[in-house]
């Protein structure tokens, strides 16, 4: 308003002001002309400066987002099939490689995710699907790269293409899919999408599988957790319950993330994170990464920028910028707010932020520092024994011994040295064990 009315007193100046015969009079109003062309300086920098900082900054920092369903639109479009499209430039969609580019995206963890219907039926085989074009199209572009590390992720000089899992249903309650996943690249599992699993329990109430009153972890649930501890898989608690969430950072030793979560306390939906469990998170050391479908931030309100911008000041405040990151959801979500349709608008937001006074070393925690702190924890917690890393041969038969006790006659066990020479029956064991054994893959 005071630039306004500073604009309109200076059209309404008299001539003389501007070279008039009253020369004095100039000299009179010259402090006056001062501020107005300080308000003009004022208006034009707040126009384009800001801009160009949150550009200059996401030069600097280029965005590691946390969730995209760009596979799950790919599976629904084209039925997988790659040849059929150009990932440069796709406008039916929020996400192609020019747009990616465009708004400084580095690094895209895209999901591979199925639909509930499929639990107990066929999810493992469709998400086997969705991993597999996940990593097609991150290795048949050339602007994209697949990586499966913290390190491989900060260092590519391409978009890197990080696989994440998003629900439980997918492994089928075998830790055995689990680890095959891991082995194929997924670096980050969600323990439950819309749906509970027999062993977690979904912040949804839309599909009835697996009702029970312990809504938070079981027995299995937790071994799951601690499976992707050892393994180095980011645990990703976004679609899950309250209760289940606390479990979950209750028991992981390392960070955990909500992939695409907003605050609860901006917008009360139950997709939401409160203030209890952002605390949790905290001391968990793990991260939030803000959502930006308009469901999730405005409670059927107008969502806009400005709103969105509520939900990092909320949780700034709360828990520290350390803790927050960036997960867009586009592709999974119909509507998002005013400013950000697609992914070439995050410097929109990051500008919003800059405008609230975030101070750049903030920013580029929200931008990336702050996952890759994350990943790099939680690949620091891989829990491998030294003795298996020492043991070349990695067959540890040691916790079957109890099973074994009183039938001690069949099972090969190693002479001692005043008994004299093998039997060619205890030979021929022994042979068939270091067979077996360089048979093995040495991890």
């Amino acid at each position: 308003m005071l630039v306004t009315a500073n604009l309109i007193s200076l059209f309404r100046m008299p001539s003389w002001i501007f070279g008039g015969s009253g020369s004095g009079s100039f000299w009179m109003q010259f402090p006056r002309l001062v501020v107005i062309l300080s308000s003009l300086s004022g208006l034009v920098s707040g126009f384009s400066g800001t801009d160009v900082s949150a550009h200059d900054l996401m030069s600097k920092y280029p965005l590691i987002d946390g969730h995209n369903d760009l596979a799950l639109k790919l599976r629904i479009l084209h039925n997988n099939r790659l040849s059929q499209i150009n990932l440069h430039n796709v406008s039916k969609l929020a996400t192609d490689i020019s747009r990616l580019r465009a708004g400084h995206v580095q690094a895209q963890m895209f999901a591979a995710y199925v639909v509930c219907q499929a639990q107990n039926k066929d999810a493992v085989m469709l998400t086997l699907e969705q991993i597999d074009v996940i990593r097609r199209m991150c290795t048949e572009y050339e602007d994209l790269e697949l990586v499966t590390s913290a390190e491989g992720t900060n260092s590519s000089p391409k978009i890197a293409c990080l696989i994440s899992v998003e629900g439980g249903h997918s492994i089928d309650s075998s830790l055995s899919v689990l680890r095959t996943f891991y082995q194929l690249g997924v670096r980050s599992i969600a323990l439950t999408h819309t749906c509970n699993t027999p062993w977690a329990e979904s912040s949804s109430t839309h599909h009835k599988f697996y009702q029970r009153e312990n809504n938070s972890l079981t027995y299995f649930g937790k071994a799951v957790v601690e499976e992707m501890n050892r393994l180095g898989m980011i645990v990703d608690l976004s679609h899950s319950s309250w209760d289940t969430a606390k479990a979950a950072l209750k028991i992981s030793k390392a960070p955990v993330i909500f992939s695409h979560s907003s605050s609860y306390s901006i917008c009360n939906h139950s997709r939401n994170v409160p203030d209890q469990l952002l605390h949790a998170l905290k001391r968990n050391r793990g991260l939030i990464m803000v959502n930006l479908y308009s469901e999730f931030i405005a409670c059927g309100k107008e969502a806009n920028i400005s709103v969105v911008a509520d939900h990092f000041d909320h949780i700034k405040r709360v828990i520290g910028a350390e803790s927050v990151g960036i997960g867009g959801d586009y592709e999974g979500a119909a509507n998002f707010p005013q400013g950000l349709e697609d992914v070439s608008k995050y410097p929109a937001l990051i500008q919003e932020l800059l405008l609230r006074n975030w101070r750049e070393d903030e920013l580029a925690g929200v931008l990336r520092m702050n996952f890759l702190r994350v990943f790099e924890e939680v690949e620091r917690v891989i829990q491998i024994s030294p003795q298996k890393v020492q043991n070349a041969c990695r067959l540890d038969l040691s916790h079957l011994r109890g099973q074994l006790r009183g039938h001690q006659s069949h099972t090969p066990t190693l002479p001692r040295a005043h008994h004299g020479p093998l039997e060619p029956q205890s030979l021929l064991v022994w042979a068939t064990v270091l067979l077996i054994c360089s048979l093995l893959p040495l991890y």
